[in-house]
């Protein structure tokens, strides 16, 4: 059984259904793959899960709505807002943090039995009152001033959401997962040369995990800039969940080590297991969605504008989704 029908139970009957679902980002979906590798294969090889469990748990002091922990939260079952980031910078252990280049609220509601994704504009311009001689910044350099916390702080202060836990994703683990299942099978929506790799239109290769990164990475070629970009990683992505991976290839001690050390977040063994068997039933649906912003360039920085009527519509859906009140938002936050 491939192992993503624990979390993301999505059935891809062709492409177009797939690439009508146009917010995945690749790097938000391996962090929520994770969580499906380190929670639905628990009885297949506890001992390596949950050693892998505790080289990537990393605290973080979030609290959400009703000051609740996310202990709190799983003990009743309640729904559990997660906060999916991905960076592209290194390794998870070095001193400098580097910026989140995507960040997606994943609600799971095990009460409406539905999932709810919701991707954030990494260059939405915002304000950090903590750090006032950062600011205005992009919204994506809040993990590098003020780590998880503060990019919660943030999307609370804007958009009202509140989060209770969090996944972050290095790109290295993409590259492993891609290694481990043989590489995957990709057709360019576009040529381009990029890095030591060249790709040609509507040519299906196959591509390891160097090559399918590297293909993920580019940007400043893309006519369609970082839509373009995120095309191409939701390709990927397609690729890896239609590989149908087996699960026994995806328990060896190495693999797992090798995608727990790219990977950080403030979920426990026991947290995984409890979402196991209390938050399966929140993937029977679907919904996905995207903030849509208008871009402008300030002291020669591109940044994107959301607007209040667009950032209450974010806000409702996300609350709506974790069974939560709707709040007016003001203008000036």
């Amino acid at each position: 059984k491939c192992v993503f029908g624990y979390f993301l139970p999505i059935s891809f009957t062709g492409k177009e259904e797939f690439m009508r679902k146009r917010i995945f980002r690749i790097i938000m979906s391996l962090a929520i793959l994770l969580l499906v590798i380190l929670s639905g294969m628990l009885a297949y090889s506890y001992f390596n899960v949950e050693r892998a469990v505790s080289r990537s748990y990393q605290k973080s002091g979030l609290k959400a709505a009703k000051n609740e922990s996310k202990e709190e939260v799983l003990k009743g079952k309640k729904p559990l807002v997660v906060l999916l980031l991905g960076t592209d910078t290194g390794a998870l252990d070095r001193d400098y943090k580097g910026r989140t280049d995507s960040i997606m609220v994943l609600v799971l509601n095990p009460r409406t039995k539905k999932s709810t994704i919701v991707s954030i504009e990494r260059d939405f311009q915002v304000n950090f009152p903590q750090y006032p001689q950062y600011s205005p910044s992009k919204i994506n350099a809040a993990y590098t001033y003020g780590g998880v916390k503060l990019l919660s702080q943030t999307l609370d202060r804007y958009f009202k959401i509140p989060v209770n836990t969090y996944a972050l994703i290095n790109m290295g683990g993409m590259k492993s997962i891609i290694d481990q299942l043989g590489g995957v099978d990709i057709t360019p929506l576009l040529s381009f040369d990029y890095g030591d790799y060249s790709y040609k239109k509507g040519v299906t290769t196959h591509m390891n995990g160097d090559k399918a990164l590297e293909y993920c990475r580019m940007r400043y070629d893309d006519p369609e800039g970082d839509y373009g970009r995120q095309k191409r990683q939701r390709q990927v992505l397609t690729a890896i969940i239609k590989s149908g991976a087996d699960v026994q290839s995806l328990l060896k001690p190495a693999f797992l080590n090798s995608v727990s050390s790219q990977v950080r977040t403030d979920l426990t063994f026991s947290d995984l297991t409890q979402m196991a068997k209390s938050y399966r039933a929140s993937g029977d649906q679907l919904e996905t969605d995207y903030t849509h912003g208008t871009g402008f360039n300030q002291d020669g920085v591109s940044y994107q504008h959301i607007s209040l009527a667009e950032r209450q519509r974010i806000s409702d859906l996300v609350r709506q989704a974790a069974g939560l009140k709707k709040v007016q938002l003001a203008n000036g936050q």
